[in-house]
């Protein structure tokens, strides 16, 4: 039985809904290096592990640049005694550094400067509005719950294991079937004869797998054949084969905690698609941009002052995309 996975859903968002899984992103990825003198570790358990001009690197900020870079998943841990976090850590101290050089020639006094960061400001502060939204919302009786849902709609399937001998000719085939039926060994023959180099040099074993992942030429052959069967030979795209089949058994769901993170991913976008709906819902937010975005570039576009009878006709808005129902 195969645990529904929900991040399916996800797929295929529409402007809003690619927004929303850019922020969920961020909350994951986004860093923000600490500054300042403190010598308060910023959270418990947290160790100094170098110093710059007087300033203070903590473990839990090379822990944000790694995540930052993808480096490391953010519930992953990171042992300071690791070669990547050293090498995370010396780009903390060169980030800091060129920091430091870039305020000693006034560079953050331009206008440009100013607004790249109030950006970062608000984007820091968006997370962490994020980060307690979510925080209060993912509960392990949250990942039960949903855990539980989707065992209940979960679609119970078969596994299979099989081993297969791949010949060119139909004649080849009956010729391998005849051995086996004197008593030949299916995995010998596999190793020796089959011209599937995926499975030749381990007998033939194609491990467990579900039927619905086969070709179907291969489902229909092992439809109702028992453990012990050999089937075939059948026509396939790459020859004729012959299948026997090692075992059949129920395919186990995953367990609540092989889940967890994925239904973890799931509940982190749902948070964040429901607390932008509600700020987008109360908010006055124009758009100034102009034209077709999928407009090739070049083509000449409609005049603003253009008659209403030359426009296109004003289509229904399509439905906002909702999470998983």
């Amino acid at each position: 039985m195969a645990l529904s996975s929900p991040v399916p859903r996800l797929h295929g968002l529409s402007g809003a809904g690619a927004l929303i899984l850019a922020l969920t992103l961020t909350l994951t990825l986004a860093a923000c290096n600490r500054s300042g003198g403190d010598e308060r570790p910023p959270q418990p358990g947290d160790v100094a592990v170098a110093r710059v001009e007087g300033e203070t690197v903590w473990a839990s900020d090379v822990k944000r640049e790694a995540v930052a870079q993808g480096l490391v998943g953010e519930g992953e841990p990171l042992d300071p005694a690791s070669a990547l976090f050293r090498r995370v850590l010396d780009e903390v101290v060169d980030q800091k550094l060129l920091a430091r050089e870039a305020a000693r020639r006034n560079l953050d006094d331009s206008p440009i400067a100013q607004r790249r960061l109030a950006a970062a400001r608000e984007r820091i502060l968006g997370d962490m509005l994020v980060e307690s939204v979510v925080d209060g919302a993912i509960s392990d009786a949250a990942i039960q719950t949903l855990y539980e849902e989707q065992r209940r709609l979960a679609r119970e399937s078969e596994e299979i294991r099989a081993r297969l001998i791949l010949m060119r000719t139909r004649q080849d085939a009956d010729a391998i079937r005849s051995l086996l039926a004197a008593g030949a060994s299916f995995e010998a023959l596999a190793i020796e004869r089959s011209l599937d180099d995926q499975t030749r040099f381990n007998g033939g074993d194609l491990g467990y797998f579900t039927a619905d992942v086969m070709p179907d030429a291969y489902a229909q052959a092992l439809e109702g054949a028992a453990a012990g069967d050999t089937v075939g030979p059948f026509q396939t795209d790459r020859g004729w084969a012959l299948l026997r089949v090692e075992d059949r058994r129920r395919e186990e769901p995953p367990t609540l905690e092989q889940a967890r993170p994925q239904i973890i991913r799931y509940l982190t976008y749902e948070e964040v698609r429901r607390l932008l709906e509600r700020l987008r819902g109360r908010a006055q937010v124009e758009t100034l941009l102009r034209g077709d975005p999928m407009q090739v570039p070049g083509a000449p576009e409609e005049p603003a002052s253009a008659p209403p009878s030359q426009a296109a006709p004003a289509q229904p808005a399509a439905p906002a995309t909702k999470g998983a129902q």
